[in-house]
């Protein structure tokens, strides 16, 4: 067990979430894989090891786990969510148009733009989210 699944169990128990088989591979996969994934997607990933789980236990895990902390939901519109595991660090998402793989990237907190929109607007800003949008490498490769 990684370093960061071992703290992610620890933050669940201490607020009283029982570590079950399932809760702790949803974890699990979504600690080691960081692919930013759907329900959908942690599903089929994990229905062989656990094939009498549902998808509802997937999003009721991923609520928890929201809950908790542990991760952040992205939404996009009409499409499905995807979950960040990676809470610990500020970063920001390269989306790619095409397979809609998301990749991490990090620049410099735009804590400025934030001080900006609560002195101009007086906003009590809470957070932002920047995201950059093109062809990931591998959809750049097939289309040459």
């Amino acid at each position: 067990m990684t370093d960061r699944v071992e703290k992610a169990v620890e933050i669940l128990k201490s607020t009283g979430v029982r570590m079950t088989p399932q809760r702790h591979a949803i974890l699990t996969y979504l600690l080691d894989t960081m692919t930013h994934p759907t329900a959908d997607e942690i599903y089929k990933a994990l229905e062989g090891k656990f094939p009498n789980m549902s998808v509802a236990t997937i999003y009721n895990n991923l609520r928890v786990f929201k809950e908790a902390g542990l991760v952040r939901e992205l939404t996009y519109g009409d499409s499905s969510s995807r979950f960040d595991a990676n809470v610990e660090e500020d970063h920001y998402h390269a989306i790619c148009t095409n397979c809609g793989a998301i990749r991490d990237f990090h620049y410099p907190y735009l804590r400025e733009a934030e001080e900006a929109a609560a002195r101009d607007v007086g906003f009590q800003v809470t957070g932002h989210r920047l995201e950059v949008y093109g062809l990931c490498e591998a959809c750049q490769a097939k289309s040459h």
